[in-house]
């Protein structure tokens, strides 16, 4: 079966181009790409798509996701968070370890696969733990994880306190070509805060979260990185200091990556004045300054990666006093049109944000995909980016609906997708 993708704009992150191009595919792979104007009559093409109006750009990856299964199916589960991540252009993603159990062994980053070729929708790369239990004290068996089926480590929600312990991680998970993420931040500073710690905590009485302890950890593992020679990929970036900090590591010609999420470039703690829960993420929205230092880092290539570190919570978790809640957003279905702002603003151009959200991940997870190109997997997305609409709570696929930006009028949004040349996701109008 030969499917045609006719009339759209092909986005090639890769080479930073725009083309009108039409694409064949046949058992899941592109088989040829070739001008619009080309005629497609020598081609029998079972199946016509017709992008016109539109671009047709590679399938995104997300390298920060949590889908809490095994242990936490009620916030959701990788059928429902890949049925979100295909809704929102994402071809693959890759989940964290902070289920229950965590995925700290071979059994259950094989269940995680499982249930993902079980689902049939995204592709799903797990990231197992560093630590067993993600405690912080012994290290987890990073040769039978990666065989397993792992592509990274990482104590994401658990900073892995030992520089001892995160060193020697370093070293193995280089030796078995892992890549090391890391959740930058000091829990002696962090403590009980829930937003940032600023005029806007001390202004509604709210115990904050200084930027410090996000950034000193991310001194210390660019330090690491250069003792070890591992590279190190800095999660979700939110101070104007880390991103000072990777700058420099960068200058240095240090491997050191970063990802920063939609919501810190595209919301500040002001938002927090109203104790609405669904803006109670960690790390907090920072300032209006860290913002704009996020989007200088997005536009000169210090942040490398967009990552929407979705993070499902039911109403009961969310439904509470401020202090109590629980801290995160869902951000699948949201983080193409809050990316699409950035390019509006003329802080990126388009191949170069749909690079942070396909190529660049795929690098540095050493996956496939990212790419449109003869021969490759048909793993790709087409976008309507002038569309205008209310995301409203039914439209939200994900098993949980916590999101600030309910409510709002967004631009921008996902028409098909599409996995190994298979149909994934339709958008009904």
């Amino acid at each position: 079966m030969i499917i045609c993708i006719k009339n759209g704009i092909l986005v090639d992150p890769v080479r930073r181009s725009l083309e009108h191009l039409d694409l064949l595919i046949e058992h899941g792979k592109i088989i040829d790409i070739v001008p619009s104007l080309a005629s497609l009559e020598a081609v029998s093409c079972d199946q016509t798509i017709d992008a016109s109006g539109k671009f047709v750009i590679p399938g995104l990856i997300d390298m920060h996701v949590h889908l809490r299964e095994p242990g936490y199916e009620y916030k959701e589960t990788v059928a429902s968070g890949t049925m979100a991540a295909v809704a929102g252009g994402f071809s693959a993603v890759a989940c964290m370890p902070n289920t229950l159990p965590p995925n700290d062994c071979r059994a259950v980053t094989e269940f995680i696969l499982r249930q993902a070729e079980r689902a049939g929708r995204a592709r799903v790369y797990p990231i197992a733990a560093i630590t067993v239990g993600q405690k912080g004290k012994s290290l987890t068996e990073f040769g039978d994880l990666k065989n397993a089926g792992a592509v990274g480590v990482s104590d994401d929600g658990f900073p892995v306190t030992n520089s001892e312990i995160m060193r020697r991680a370093m070293e193995y998970a280089n030796y078995h070509g892992l890549a090391v993420i890391s959740h930058s931040e000091d829990l002696a500073l962090s403590s009980n805060g829930v937003i940032h710690e600023g005029q806007v905590s001390t202004r509604i009485g709210l115990p904050g979260i200084p930027s410090a302890s996000e950034e000193i950890m991310v001194f210390r593992e660019i330090a690491l990185s250069r003792l070890t020679g591992c590279p190190v990929h800095i999660a979700h970036v939110s101070t104007a200091g880390s991103v000072e900090l990777i700058r420099r590591a960068k200058d240095d010609g240090l491997p050191v990556t970063a990802e920063t999420a939609p919501h810190y470039f595209t919301l500040d703690h002001s938002a927090l004045t109203g104790y609405d829960t669904s803006f109670k993420v960690k790390p907090p929205l920072r300032t209006k300054e860290d913002v704009i230092a996020v989007k200088q880092g997005l536009s000169e290539g210090v942040i490398d990666v967009i990552a929407t570190d979705h993070a499902p919570h039911s109403p009961m978790e969310k439904d509470v006093t401020f202090d109590e809640a629980e801290f995160g957003m869902i951000g699948l279905e949201t983080a193409l049109p809050l990316t699409l702002n950035l390019v509006r603003e003329g802080i990126l151009d388009l191949p170069d944000a749909i690079a942070k959200l396909s190529c660049n991940p795929a690098s540095i997870l050493h996956v496939s995909g990212g790419c449109l190109q003869k021969g490759s997997d048909a793993d790709l997305a087409i976008i309507d980016t002038d569309c205008v609409y209310k995301l409203l709570p039914e439209d939200i696929v994900s098993k949980s609906k916590n999101s600030p930006f309910v409510g709002r009028i967004l631009k921008g949004r996902n028409e098909l997708t599409m996995v190994g040349g298979n149909i994934v996701f339709e958008r009904k109008t």
